[in-house]
């Protein structure tokens, strides 16, 4: 295992002086006052990924989305124009939920010409407009110009459909920074292969956050996954990251892995060989545009080693581009201060026959099994935080997306609480 070197400051962390190095209060995970606050200062005012492009293939395509954190449930369609908009997702007639099947919390998605409420039968076009009244008549001066759906801003980014309830924040991609100019043109919409998985876990949202945004954890949690021979190597010599980068409100961390095929098939289990899959992806890159060169974000140490690229977008979506040519996000989506929603998604280049297709099952399934193993910590964790028994907990240098999404939740409370008294 290679060994990498930190910048001449000696560590990450005292790249970044605002960090600090103390132990991290870890309050905003368990203080039901706090969360509250996160829901009105974060996720009320942040852009948050709620799919994309591909889930509308069509005009009148949609989507719902439930947000707890937020209190809605959002409509995403395409219209006529085709343009991508989003709703809220009630009745402008007596507030029924417009858009569900037969259970009105779960999410549905379809093709429509037109939304028709079933409680009274309003009608609304797929571009929001209140188009038909049953026994319009009965109403007292009704102009349905003044009653078309509740709309939400939504903007599009490289074919990722982003929502914003604040109607003065700043454009998507000025939120998105350097990091979402670095990633134009990487070829997202060539990889449509999904394979998604979702559960409810018992912890705050950030827990969840930290578990993947570092990888000291690696050697010790997961050494089961790897051949005897290697994971005493990995236990012996740890884990550094190549790069890690900060870029307010959002971060991101660069690693090596990802070796396809690895240098020593003896490295892996039979199974990866005889796929040529397995937790990194499939060995075989596929054959399209985009790839190489990548665009210039990804890889910034330009690490020969390098593997894939984790990019924290503030609040909840985890971006991770792998070195074999697929990519998978990560989301995690509030429901309490103790709980959340966990969703994730891997993207690949359709495959063209059974042996590729059997390469990318691998792959999920094999990530579904490290992601478990992730999530089997997080409620023991919460628990134990909420014993208040410590509050304060030391992090390593390479802990430092963690000790920086601390703070970013802990500095847009304290924005939103300003802000409140100033008004």
């Amino acid at each position: 295992m290679a060994h990498f070197k930190k910048p001449d400051a000696g560590s990450w962390t005292e790249n970044f002086p605002d960090l600090g190095t103390a132990p991290v209060d870890y309050t905003d995970s368990i203080d039901p006052e706090f969360y509250e606050k996160e829901r009105e200062a974060i996720f009320r005012k942040s852009w948050l990924n709620v799919g994309r492009v591909e889930r509308l293939p069509r005009k009148g395509s949609y989507f719902t989305k439930e947000l707890p954190v937020i209190n809605t449930s959002l409509i995403i369609v395409k219209g006529k124009d085709e343009v991508v908009r989003a709703f809220h997702n009630v009745c402008r007639h007596r507030g029924n939920k417009l858009v569900w099947d037969d259970y009105p919390n779960e999410e549905t998605s379809g093709t429509c010409r037109q939304f028709t409420c079933k409680y009274h039968a309003w009608r609304y076009s797929l571009e929001g407009d209140l188009t038909f009244v049953q026994q319009e008549g009965e109403f007292f001066d009704l102009d349905k110009n003044e009653f078309g759906l509740k709309s939400v801003r939504c903007e599009v980014w490289e074919g990722f459909i982003f929502i914003n309830l604040d109607p003065a924040a700043q454009a998507l991609t000025d939120y998105l920074g350097d990091y979402g100019k670095g990633l134009e043109g990487y070829p997202f919409h060539e990889m449509t292969e999904v394979y998604s998985y979702r559960a409810e876990i018992g912890s705050n949202w950030k827990l969840f956050i930290d578990a993947f945004a570092e990888f000291y954890h690696a050697p010790v949690l997961h050494q089961k996954q790897a051949v005897k021979d290697e994971a005493d190597k990995l236990m012996k010599v740890g884990f550094e990251a190549l790069h890690y980068d900060l870029q307010s409100p959002h971060s991101m961390i660069s690693a090596w892995g990802g070796m396809s095929p690895p240098k020593d098939l003896e490295m892996v289990k039979p199974i990866e060989r005889g796929l040529r899959s397995g937790l990194f992806g499939p060995w075989d890159r596929p054959d399209i545009d985009g790839l190489d060169p990548l665009p210039p974000a990804i890889n910034p140490a330009g690490a020969v080693p390098w593997g894939v690229d984790e990019f924290e977008f503030f609040p909840n979506m985890s971006l991770l581009i792998w070195a074999p040519g697929w990519y998978l996000t990560y989301h995690y989506w509030p429901t309490s201060v103790n709980r959340h929603i966990f969703e994730a998604n891997l993207y690949f280049v359709p495959p063209k026959n059974v042996r590729e297709r059997l390469a990318q099952e691998l792959a999920a399934v094999t990530f579904k099994e490290y992601a478990l193993q992730d999530a089997n910590t997080l409620e023991a964790t919460q628990k134990m935080l909420e014993t208040r028994t410590v509050t304060e907990f030391p992090l390593c240098d390479q802990e430092i997306l963690l000790r920086h999404l601390h703070k970013m939740a802990v500095d847009h409370v304290k924005e939103y609480e300003n802000a409140e008294v100033a008004s």
